[in-house]
């Protein structure tokens, strides 16, 4: 069994309250001309990252709040990506808050995204993810990602990173720690199936 941690209401009450705090404004058609040095792996459907080889994530309909601080985690290093990192490194905070804007205005998929995975064990193992990331991956809180729809795979990477230590999110590796290998596959496809979640950024 997947057990919830003591301290999770706590971080929730401080998450909800950082919420609310606003953030600079960001302006979604400049964003889309900043966005220009991140099309080139965001906005191709099924492309992968490589050494290891996982599909890049999704971002077309993610929360704003969430894009700017990861953003900002890999312009700190707090998040390790060599390429990530060099295109976060000189960003602006406008700019940061632009490019979050721009991938935010897009209308998730109404479709469920094709999955390998067992979604229903999953499902049944997601009781301690919907706190923050609610029952089907469409988080309302904004600083925690939307997962639905999100690739299998890069959720897979995700939760294995958390658990090893290699991603830094104290909450996140205190929910990661006791999953088994069968236990991250299984939430990654339940997840990633979910209907209204993430679509591929698709420049217009």
């Amino acid at each position: 069994m997947i057990r919830s941690v003591p301290w999770l209401s706590v971080a929730l009450m401080i998450s909800a309250a950082l919420t609310h705090a606003a953030l600079a404004a960001g302006d979604p058609n400049a964003g889309k001309i900043k966005f220009a040095t991140c099309a080139g792996c965001h906005a191709i459907p099924g492309y992968n990252n490589v050494y290891p080889t996982y599909h890049v994530p999704r971002l077309g309909g993610q929360h704003p709040d969430y894009v700017a601080a990861a953003l900002k985690d890999y312009q700190a290093g707090v998040r390790q990506h060599p390429t990530m990192h060099a295109n976060a490194f000189s960003l602006s905070e406008q700019d940061i808050q632009d490019i979050a804007a721009y991938v935010a205005h897009f209308k998730p998929t109404t479709q469920p995204q094709p999955i390998r995975g067992n979604a229903a064990a999953g499902q049944a193992k997601s009781a301690t993810c919907v706190a923050c990331h609610s029952p089907d991956g469409n988080s309302v809180i904004t600083i925690y990602p939307r997962l639905a729809g999100q690739y299998e795979d890069y959720l897979r990477k995700a939760l294995t990173d958390y658990q090893q230590g290699t991603r830094h999110n104290p909450i996140m590796q205190g929910m990661a720690t006791p999953l088994s290998a069968q236990d991250i596959a299984d939430l990654s496809a339940w997840f990633a199936s979910q209907p209204g979640g993430l679509i591929t950024v698709q420049p217009d």
